[in-house]
């Protein structure tokens, strides 16, 4: 669970499920440096991503932009999809004109892109969203070269019990909650799966499990977030991330 949003576990209100273009600069400007974006995902992603100078990069779901900004500074030539306009809007804004953007999501139509255009794909925080997997990481690897990455990071499945504990940890499951993102409210909705589901997925779709890692945050963290980063080993329960290579 992020540690760094308002959460509500009660009765969602009437804002539109996912509708990331009705949140969007709320979102960007909650998530730009917010412990669980800024401290924690996309340096756990840009840590895993390694060395990415030469390397095509595409992130299918890269809203505002962010990470895509980090990679292409370490010299990645980068792409990014997001099924948001306003998101690309923003992405476009802090990339420039010359980005390479496209609209589009996983599970709609393919993505634009010939077969093993890419050496890395990122799903960073996306792949929660679907309740069927299996059109999307075929996708995903097909875009591609063989023994290219997909870099993953989901919701972390033993979350589930924590905010759900009538859940059924064992099934694939819809949940849904509140977040307040720059003081916008915004009800998000997603897939549980099992790890046992994750990693079979995953494998039947043609990928090698290279890395998991449940890392902790960014140095720093505790001395900015000091109510929030409490654990002796600086460490909380949120995502997990995966290191996947297409076969």
């Amino acid at each position: 669970m992020s540690p760094d949003l308002e959460y509500s576990s009660g009765p969602v209100g009437q804002a539109v499920t996912n509708d990331y273009d009705g949140f969007a600069e709320a979102y960007a400007a909650e998530t730009e440096s917010s412990l669980l974006n800024g401290y924690y995902t996309r340096p756990a992603v840009l840590d895993l991503a390694g060395d990415v100078a030469g390397r095509r990069i595409v992130d299918v779901g890269c809203g505002a932009g962010p990470l895509l900004g980090a990679l292409r500074d370490r010299g990645a030539i980068v792409t990014g999809v997001d099924p948001s306009a306003k998101m690309l809007e923003l992405a476009r804004q802090r990339l420039g004109d010359g980005a390479a953007l496209h609209r589009g999501a996983l599970g709609g139509d393919p993505l634009p892109f010939p077969d093993g255009a890419f050496d890395d794909a990122i799903a960073c925080l996306v792949l929660h969203y679907l309740e069927d997997w299996k059109a999307p990481l075929a996708e995903l690897r097909r875009v591609l070269v063989p023994g290219g990455r997909l870099i993953v990071a989901m919701n972390h499945p033993w979350v589930y019990k924590l905010v759900r504990p009538e859940g059924d940890y064992f099934a694939t499951e819809e949940w849904s909650d509140e977040y307040t993102f720059s003081g916008q409210s915004a009800v998000l909705t997603f897939w549980h799966r099992p790890l046992h589901t994750i990693t079979s997925e995953f494998t039947a779709a043609g990928f090698r499990i290279a890395v998991v890692s449940e890392p902790p945050p960014a140095s720093g963290a505790r001395e900015l977030f000091p109510e929030l980063v409490t654990s002796p080993s600086g460490s909380f329960l949120c995502f997990l991330f995966f290191v996947l290579e297409a076969a």
